[in-house]
């Protein structure tokens, strides 16, 4: 940003999408991007998405590919595909050209096959091999996150060719976001890596095999996990990642993997709720009705067996209506602890450290905590109940009844992940629909069965 953009005023929403209507009218693609450049990149998407589809598809058309690119770069990938989507190929590759390969192969995967296909037909062969390789690996493997383009060398050449070729052309700066030099033998598998520090503080005559460390790789298949334990030993700003025979494949940047560990979490919390990962509100009304549908229908399956636990002791709340008071109040204690052995087995499902196979040790060390915290969350519960109703047999019942829902929710919650996936479903899911209504029907069960059972003490 140059500083007559950051000295710019920035113009109310209104303001600017009229300013940027008229200069759309007047294909001005100096204004356009005057008028967006002042605001953070999550402003200008924003300001994006006040278009229509039709006027940023001409937006897009009219700006710079580079600065195009930039927008299309700092969006979630599902409006990153829809924007690619929908400009005519020549178009696309401009700004397809712009991008990363990590990222050129993240929105051409996504796209429709005859799109992809019309891209990548316009791309330099070179590239476009680069990006029909990257998009065959696992989106979360290190594959799928890192980058084709590598700064590599072999270990006789000098530091000056080093030099000389940054020097020649600076866009090998951008290219390799301030990668460290890889050096390479003559099958292509990395042997070390020279510092930009050493490259600096060395005469040019010194050859890079004399300044080499040790290298770290990472293979291709390689899940975050196994990344994760990588970059929290050592500190670097990327790794190498090699193919199956140790060829060198591309370079995975810190700062990608980070980026990759907040989608994912971002998606387990979307899936909890029952929101699909890639929902933006600019998706067509009927899509994204129709998927939040699927999960809510599900729900109210669920939800109409808990209830009928409820109408099966019918009788018992007619005749001890203090009782239904508190119904709510046990299921939902219950469900705070469950969710929180979700949690629990979520992240360290995520982390590596449980499996399925373990779910009879997670469940030993949940029941222990909920034979605590439920037995103190009773004599709680049921102590209020006392003082509040002046009945301390109410008082038990509800106490007792949350003490063993309690024990049983932190077990659910503990266990439930585990069981779906060894059964190959995603346990972020359905794991909370499963323990809500497990939790509301033993809840509700265990209330009214002793509500029942003591009903002379209780009327």
């Amino acid at each position: 940003m140059n500083e007559a953009e950051a000295t710019a005023p920035v113009l109310g929403d209104e303001d600017l999408i009229l300013a940027l209507r008229d200069a759309l009218d007047d294909k001005n693609a100096a204004r356009i991007e005057s008028l967006l450049a002042p605001l953070p990149r999550s402003d200008e998407l924003r300001a994006l998405l006040f278009l229509n589809a039709s006027e940023r598809d001409f937006l897009l058309s009219t700006i710079s590919p580079e600065f195009a690119a930039d927008l299309v770069a700092e969006a979630p990938q599902e409006l990153a595909v829809d924007l690619v989507e929908r400009l005519e190929p020549d178009t696309a590759v401009e700004i397809i050209d712009e991008l990363g390969s990590d990222v050129q192969a993240d929105v051409i995967g996504d796209l429709r096959t005859d799109s992809a296909e019309a891209i990548l037909s316009q791309m330099d062969d070179e590239h476009a091999a680069d990006v029909r390789r990257l998009a065959n690996y696992e989106a979360d493997t290190a594959g799928g996150l890192m980058q084709a383009d590598v700064f590599h060398f072999r270990s006789d050449d000098t530091v000056g060719q080093v030099l000389r070729r940054f020097a020649s052309d600076e866009e090998d700066f951008e290219r390799y976001r301030g990668q460290h030099t890889y050096l390479l033998d003559d099958k292509d598998r990395p042997v070390g890596v020279v510092s930009l520090r050493a490259l600096l503080t060395t005469k040019r005559s010194v050859s890079l095999g004399e300044l080499m460390d040790p290298v770290i790789t990472v293979d291709v298949t390689a899940g975050l996990e196994a990344v994760r334990d990588l970059f929290e030993r050592h500190q670097f700003l990327g790794l190498p990642v090699v193919e199956e025979d140790g060829r060198i494949a591309g370079v995975l940047h810190r700062a990608a993997f980070d980026e990759a560990l907040l989608e994912k979490a971002e998606s387990s919390s979307l899936k909890r709720h029952g929101v699909s990962t890639d929902e933006l509100r600019s998706m067509p009304l009927i899509t994204r009705s129709r998927r939040r549908l699927a999960w809510l229908s599900a729900n109210i399956l669920l939800n109409i067996i808990a209830a009928s636990v409820i109408a099966a002791y019918e009788d018992t709340l007619t005749a001890v209506i203090a009782v239904a008071i508190f119904l709510p109040m046990v299921s939902d204690m219950s469900g705070c602890s469950g969710n929180q052995a979700v949690a629990v087995t979520m992240r360290e499902l995520s982390l590596g450290l449980v499996k399925p196979v373990d779910a009879f040790r997670v469940w030993l060390k949940e029941a222990g905590v909920g034979l605590i915290n439920g037995t103190a969350l009773g004599i709680l519960i049921g102590l209020v109940v006392w003082i509040w109703k002046g009945n301390a047999v109410l008082g038990i019942v509800i106490g007792s009844a949350l003490a063993l829902n309690t024990l049983i929710a932190v077990s659910i919650g503990g266990v439930v992940p585990l069981v779906l996936k060894r059964m190959g479903q995603d346990p972020a899911v359905a794991s909370g629909p499963l323990l809500t209504t497990i939790t509301d029907m033993a809840g509700f069960f265990l209330v009214l069965s002793m509500a029942a059972a003591f009903m002379n003490h209780l009327v």
